[in-house]
């Protein structure tokens, strides 16, 4: 999981900081990224879309994790981003992240949300059900504009991961459903839009996924209806969107391909499903959030108290839990750890690392073998850069943590931590 670089004196190092040293100064629960590995994925994803020829646009995806210091960064790698609401919107215009880069997704927008969206000249709209086209349609009119858009379509791809995190099937609660002509219907209303140029199609079929296959199915799928709608309907798609969904390395029992590979994997059966047909060949648009995030995010906790229970299990509790990463307790999510202080000892026992909310489920990592723990000890849970932040919660009224950027030797303040006066500065005293 880690490169020797890393380690330092049997201590764990990120961005050429010691982990210890952070938690020093910032406190725990810590989630600490490392910039230099979200600049080196971005980079990795734009080399193999030159090496391919291919026009193209790497879109975070912000969902995974995004604040303002994020923003700034893909900003500077010449990165689109995609946002899914009015919030995340609202974050990429305060970092002064260029809009023209930026895909607005989701399945309920609100018209609030969409007429933000238009304000703020947002590069594209991806239109995921019937009655967001009615509502773009009323804003567009009313503000006597125009706005180029996406058709989000369900290719009937059931991606090999967790069944939560799949969205490419046909029973899907987002996009238009291609087997039903749902999608056909949308294409012959969008284009009759006066306002909106639609510019090509787009689709998901899940994430954290460790095959090619599923990519290659929707790549063909896409192809396929683009010469569809080529014969049918006189439109051509000039982008296709095929979403991102890279899986990556939790653990050791994780054997994910690199992420550039499935991209890839995706150029290749392009290149060839379009020739094959006599196609122009479009340009190609992928939605990378977890493969960009995740590695480059480490969690930094402070071990507690322990209770063990002979012949049954060890817990160890730390200063964080659930409210800063949902994932283990939402769908079982594995990740690996290490004492960031005792990086190497061979003196190891076999321990739970348990949050500190108030819930059974509250737990991080069950039974992973650890160097005898001590209170005070500073544990790091790998690659959590995505959704830990993003799914965060002040569960039993707990802070969230701060967030800290480090790139070669140098720390950054990215998210200040919450103190208990931002708990409740929306409340309010009844009047009685």
């Amino acid at each position: 999981m880690l490169d020797s670089n890393e380690v330092q004196d049997n201590q764990l190092m990120i961005g050429g900081i010691l982990a210890t040293d952070l938690a020093a100064q910032y406190g725990t629960a810590l989630q600490v990224y490392d910039i230099s590995k979200v600049r080196s994925q971005i980079h990795a994803f734009q080399r193999v879309f030159r090496e391919n020829d291919i026009d193209y646009a790497v879109s975070y995806a912000s969902k995974a994790f995004a604040c303002i210091a994020m923003y700034q960064v893909l900003a500077q790698e010449n990165a689109h981003a995609d946002v899914v609401s009015g919030g995340e919107l609202y974050t990429a215009i305060k970092a002064g992240f260029p809009m023209d880069h930026i895909s607005f997704h989701g399945n309920n927008k609100s018209r609030e949300e969409l007429e933000m969206a238009v304000d703020n000249h947002v590069g594209v709209i991806i239109l995921d059900n019937f009655y967001e086209i009615q509502l773009l349609s009323e804003v567009l009119a009313t503000k006597n504009e125009t706005i180029d858009v996406m058709l989000r379509v369900s290719p009937a791809v059931s991606a090999h991961t967790h069944e939560f995190i799949q969205t490419g099937q046909q029973d899907s609660k987002f996009g238009f459903d291609i087997l039903t002509g749902q999608a056909d219907e949308v294409l012959q209303q969008v284009l009759k839009e006066p306002n909106m140029n639609l510019v090509g199609v787009h689709s998901h079929i899940g994430s954290q996924i460790f095959e090619t296959d599923g990519f290659k199915i929707e790549t063909e799928k896409l192809v396929k209806l683009m010469q569809h709608w080529n014969d049918d309907f006189g439109y051509m798609p000039s982008i296709i969107n095929v979403g991102g969904g890279f899986g990556i390395k939790y653990t050791d029992a994780d054997h994910p391909i690199r992420p550039e590979d499935f991209v890839q994997q995706i150029l290749t059966t392009l290149r060839h499903e379009t020739e094959s047909r006599n196609l122009p060949l479009p340009a190609v648009w992928i939605e990378p959030g977890r493969s960009i995030a995740g590695p480059a995010g480490t969690t930094l906790y402070t071990a507690g108290s322990s209770k063990d229970i002979p012949e049954i299990r060890k817990y160890v509790a730390v200063d964080g839990g659930m409210g800063d990463n949902i994932r283990p307790a939402l769908y079982g999510a594995d990740y690996d750890a290490m004492v960031a202080n005792d990086v190497h000892d061979d003196n190891v026992e076999l321990v739970t690392i348990a949050g500190k909310y108030c819930e059974s489920g509250d737990i991080l990592i069950k039974d992973i073998e650890l160097p005898v723990l001590h209170p005070g000890d500073v544990i790091a849970v790998l690659a959590t850069g995505a959704y830990g932040y993003s799914m965060a919660s002040n569960y039993n009224l707990n802070p969230r943590p701060a967030v800290v950027f480090v790139e070669n030797g140098k720390s950054q303040i990215a998210i200040e931590r919450e103190t208990y006066a931002d708990l409740i500065h929306l409340d309010k005293k009844l009047d009685i």
